[in-house]
């Protein structure tokens, strides 16, 4: 196995649908601009209540992904 050096972003995602979906939102846009992601560790959830209902998931993680 090689040795990597990973460096970390933070991301929130969020959804109407739910927590999956919105880790699922957070990765899929960065994975646009930032390449070698690795994995994710959720360090927060979250969510925004509207007429006492959940209207948004937000969910805050940890990307890493590993340096070129």
């Amino acid at each position: 196995m090689s040795n990597h050096v990973y460096k970390l972003l933070e991301l929130t995602g969020s959804s109407p649908t739910g927590i999956e979906d919105a880790v699922n939102n957070a990765i899929a846009k960065a994975n646009e601009t930032v390449r070698n992601i690795h994995w994710f560790e959720v360090i927060e959830t979250r969510g925004h209540v509207v007429d006492g209902k959940v209207a948004h998931w937000q969910v805050t993680m940890k990307v890493g992904f590993t340096l070129e």
